[in-house]
């Protein structure tokens, strides 16, 4: 139990992503994120370089349904927090709203750092309400990392239920489909033989 706490206590906050952002240019992440998940997150968007005008870009998040969970133009810097209703795929789009000249236009820099499940608590936070102690912060934080890595195998546990009981319906149909194959294929040749006996008989080919 010590190695796998050691282990935990030395995972680290995960870091910031940055791209580069082209004049009239949309780009989106994605992810996929648990269901009654706390979502959190920080933007930054830098002017290009030897720019006369500052950043200009829109930031929207949205689910795979559509549904906006946050959405704000001419983003420069700022926050953001949602929480998941249900497991789906969230998206991330940055749309520049520079546009694009007859020269070479420098792209935006944009830092989007998102965190999610144990990483969007605010330990912090938290211990100054419920006024904990260092060590009783630390045990919080692990008790809700080893929650969410039950959560995680729950999960895996129920989708590979569900795949196998898609691979054991389609396994049935498919056994189903061939006896029903080979029944018409016996009641064919049965048929076939029958009439061609017949159509012998009436050419007096056989007896």
């Amino acid at each position: 139990l010590l190695p796998l706490l050691l282990l935990l206590l030395m995972v680290g906050p995960a870091r910031p992503i940055s791209f580069q952002l082209p004049g009239k240019a949309r780009k989106c992440l994605r992810e996929e994120i648990h269901r009654d998940t706390l979502v959190t997150g920080e933007y930054e968007i830098g002017a290009p370089p030897g720019s006369s005008t500052g950043p200009s870009a829109n930031l929207k998040i949205t689910d795979s349904a559509g549904h906006i969970l946050y959405a704000k133009e001419d983003a420069t810097k700022g926050k953001f927090a949602f929480t998941t209703e249900d497991y789906d795929m969230f998206e991330a789009c940055f749309e520049s709203k520079l546009p694009v000249g007859t020269g070479r236009m420098p792209d935006q820099l944009v830092t989007l750092d998102m965190k999610h499940g144990v990483e969007a608590k605010n330990y912090e936070e938290i211990a100054k309400v419920e006024k904990l102690k260092p060590l009783e912060v630390e045990l919080r934080r692990l008790e809700d990392l080893s929650e969410s890595i039950v959560n995680d195998f729950a999960y895996m546990k129920k989708r590979e239920e569900e795949m196998r009981d898609t691979n054991e319906s389609t396994n049935t149909r498919v056994l189903y489909f061939s006896i029903f194959s080979m029944c018409c294929l016996i009641g064919l040749a049965t048929w076939q033989v029958f009439y061609l006996r017949r159509f012998f008989k009436a050419k007096k080919l056989i007896e």
